[in-house]
């Protein structure tokens, strides 16, 4: 070790082993305390803070025992010289890759070295071509081509979007929402199984579409969807499983597969929206009565462009589609969740709590429910039911993703508080006598009493 950078890089490299380096630790201790090492971060003589795995310390070892703290010491590359004094080579390499694009770095290295003599390494070489942009995956990348694909029967494939609608206004804020038009549409017919706008773009709006859609249409073998977080949930995925559907989501950047919803999409931008916007929109249930009739009136009733057929007519060519079992359709769209039992052998949900079997207690369990009701939650317990979960304080009837119905307004008590106050002035001025505001305040009181009653 004769320059003090190496004996510096060799101290580091011991610290790093020592532990391990014990000779009186057994194998297993030894294993930890290489694992332990690999598993921290440690200070370079260079200032920057490193990491190296279990191999590299292994070989440190196995090094120091052989050669002793020598051993540690950084090794010179044998292909140095190579690098500075001929460059030629490298501009030789590139001339070989690209003559032919499979020649592994590897080959291109023994090439080099039987013509020249000059030995370098593989990863050197690599390094370098990747560099000029002439590794091997860029050389070997052509243009996909992607074939047409159509199912070969009605409800073998279904393919979901999300469309963006115009805004509607929304009652529930000044402002107005834009719509977004969850869609379905079957690959062989091309027919508009169903659509429907929503206020909102999450995975309850999903699971109401494909339920009525599945009611109205049957049950499809294969679901395809983007990635969207509308389709890439636990809910999605469970509702699929129990009907037996097979969930397919389309891979990052690739758009085979979507041409024909996107198709649609653009259609119904054109046919639909357009007119809908000109037309002016009042609310989101008008929206959708009117996208209903345009669907089953115009959109599944044109002559398609590709399959010079009717979608309505193409789908049900085959006859009826196979239906769904009531009872596995409703579980199908309940949703499930696991929670841990608490002391007070209670479960929370939602904001809510439950009370459920007290020798449950410490354990997780599956609660089962409907997002729409829940007062309503099956308990299970390693796949098998245990029972139902009692409602214990409940503030939320139905899940924060769907929304709930607005609460009917009091019936009037008929009491005109400010009336009778307008009343009491016009005697006292035509009387000359003074307002007795004892009596209004009486009256006041009669009224909160009276609004009590009514409310309980």
């Amino acid at each position: 070790m004769e320059h003090p950078r190496d004996d510096a890089i060799a101290l580091h490299r011991w610290a790093v082993i020592a532990e391990a380096a014990n000779e009186r630790l057994t194998p297993t201790e030894r294993g930890s305390a290489v694992r332990a090492a690999a598993g921290r971060t440690h200070a370079h003589p260079n200032g920057e803070e490193r990491r190296y795995s279990r191999t590299t310390i292994d070989r440190w070892i196995r090094a120091w025992r052989t050669e002793g703290i020598a051993g540690l010491s950084p090794v010179p590359r044998a292909d140095a010289g190579a690098v500075r004094s001929h460059p030629e080579l490298f501009t030789e390499a590139a001339a070989l890759r690209l003559e032919l694009p499979s020649r592994s770095s590897a080959q291109i290295a023994s090439i080099l070295f039987h013509r020249h003599g000059i030995r370098v390494s593989e990863r050197t070489i690599r390094g370098q071509l990747r560099r000029r942009g002439l590794h091997r995956e860029a050389l070997e990348a052509a243009p996909k081509a992607f074939g047409r694909y159509e199912a070969s029967r009605p409800n073998e494939r279904w393919i979901t979007d999300v469309l963006v609608g115009p805004p509607v206004p929304w009652p529930k804020t000044s402002a107005s929402v834009r719509a977004k038009l969850f869609l379905i549409v079957d690959d062989h017919s091309r027919l508009l199984i169903d659509g429907q706008f929503f206020a909102h773009e999450n995975a309850r709006a999903c699971q109401d579409l494909l339920k009525r859609a599945i009611t109205r249409r049957g049950v499809p073998e294969v679901l395809y969807a983007d990635n969207g977080a509308p389709f890439a949930n636990a809910w999605l995925a469970r509702t699929c499983g129990v009907l037996g559907v097979r969930l397919v989501h389309s891979k990052p950047y690739s758009p085979e597969g979507r041409g024909k919803q996107e198709r649609l999409n653009r259609y119904i931008r054109e046919a639909f929206l357009a007119e809908a916007t000109h037309r002016g929109i009042d609310s989101l249930d008008e929206l959708n009565d009117l996208f209903g009739a345009w669907a089953e009136q115009v959109c599944n009733r044109r002559v398609h462009r590709e399959t010079a057929e009717i979608p309505i007519e193409r789908f049900e060519r085959t006859g009826p589609h196979r239906q769904a079992d009531p009872d596995a359709l409703a579980e199908a769209f309940r949703w499930s969740i696991t929670r841990k039992v608490t002391r007070t052998a209670t479960v929370p949900l939602e904001g809510n709590h439950y009370g459920v079997d007290p020798s449950l207690v410490g354990r997780r369990v599956e609660l089962r429910y409907d997002p729409e009701d829940l007062s309503v939650i099956d308990v299970f317990f390693e796949g098998k039911p245990a029972g139902v979960a009692t409602p214990f304080v409940i503030g939320r009837h139905t899940h924060r993703s769907v929304p709930q119905a607005a609460a009917p307004p009091p019936e009037p008590t008929g009491i005109d508080y400010l009336g009778m106050v307008h009343s009491a002035h016009d005697e006292e001025v035509g009387t000359g006598q003074k307002i007795d505001f004892s009596q209004l305040a009486m009256f006041a009181g009669t009224e909160d009493r009276i609004d009590d009653r009514a409310a309980r």
